[in-house]
């Protein structure tokens, strides 16, 4: 089980784009309403698992403030203007995919910040560090942003949003917090990260596509009646995550070492979709389903581009020192 788990994972540049061709297929020949009532399980699903490895001390620790500094520069003035900019100028008259393009820009970082970092051969202690201040200022950040960029477009209840983000990043990043911590305790340090913490981001995979598979399932009918709504929504990611990655590899070489560099890169780029699916789900009603679409779409992107990035990394950065063997 897991690793069917592990191997769907792995493969989510594969496996999301063929959940949401199911979801679009159930929504045009069924009922969808009914799976309306899977948001809030398949939310908790997808936001939990990823909590319980959140090594949430790493904010404490010191190093790397020049990195730390641009990562929030770049992820909290440059990124959700320049979404919502391409929003006004891709969907003027589709204001809740305008919104979805904004939340892709607006909660930064995951656990695959940390992953794509490691595989390039960045600083992995940077990283989990952009993660955690990157997820805990997004989440207090977004309804702000949203009601100042947003709120003449679309109705947006702070308090709701707000509410929305605490059932939705911050109970289970207690609950994950304590549930890390019991399982250390009863299992040691070691066994948990290299047994039982690889397991939990798999199970968030499972909430991943669920939500993914609902808000097609919602859409479908929309999607059928304009089909041309999917190249209408890919071609602002591209850009958005094109730009990105420009943006901030500049900057990195410029300003900042190779490790430090890779992992600002990763820091300012990947952006934290299932928070963002879930605010969309949870937080607009039915007309989220409109963001969700986007978000989801955006998933193909981020992988794919995740990707190719890091075998481009020697090219950019030169390649990584060599390391002596352990004693």
């Amino acid at each position: 089980m897991w690793s069917f788990l592990q191997t769907i994972t792995k493969k989510l540049t594969l496996v999301i784009p063929t959940m949401m061709a199911l979801g679009f297929l159930y929504g045009i020949s069924a009922e969808a309403g009914w799976l309306k009532a899977m948001i809030i399980p398949f939310t908790f699903l997808m936001v939990y698992p990823m909590m319980v490895t959140l090594n949430i001390k790493k904010v404490f620790e010191g190093g790397d403030i020049k990195a730390q500094g641009i990562t929030l520069g770049v992820n909290f003035l440059f990124t959700p203007f320049l979404a919502w900019g391409m929003g006004l100028a891709f969907f003027a008259d589709k204001p809740y995919m305008a919104l979805g393009l904004l939340l892709a820009g607006l909660v930064p970082t995951s656990g695959m910040t940390i992953s794509w970092t490691g595989f390039a051969k960045g600083n992995m202690a940077a990283a989990v560090k952009m993660t955690v201040v990157g997820l805990v200022a997004g989440s207090l950040a977004t309804p702000f942003y949203v009601r100042a960029l947003m709120g003449a477009a679309i109705e947006v209840d702070v308090t709701a949003v707000f509410s929305q983000i605490f059932f939705i990043v911050f109970l289970p990043m207690t609950l994950g917090f304590i549930t890390q911590r019991l399982l250390v305790r009863k299992f040691g340090q070691e066994h948990f990260q290299k047994r039982l913490g690889p397991r939990f981001p798999a199970l968030s995979t499972i909430g991943v596509l669920g939500i993914v598979f609902v808000a097609l399932a919602l859409k479908a009918r929309t999607i059928a009646a304009s089909p041309e709504l999917l190249l209408t929504i890919l071609l602002p990611l591209v850009l958005l995550y094109g730009i990105n990655f420009t943006i901030s590899t500049v900057i990195g070489k410029r300003l900042l070492s190779r490790g430090d560099a890779i992992a600002m890169v990763y820091g300012t780029v990947m952006r934290n979709l299932s928070i963002a699916l879930a605010i969309a789900m949870n937080a607009f009603g039915e007309k989220g389903a409109d963001a969700a679409l986007v978000v989801a779409a955006a998933y193909i992107i981020q992988v794919q581009s995740a990707a190719w990035y890091v075998k481009l990394t020697p090219r950019l950065f030169g390649p990584a020192a060599a390391t002596s063997a352990p004693a």
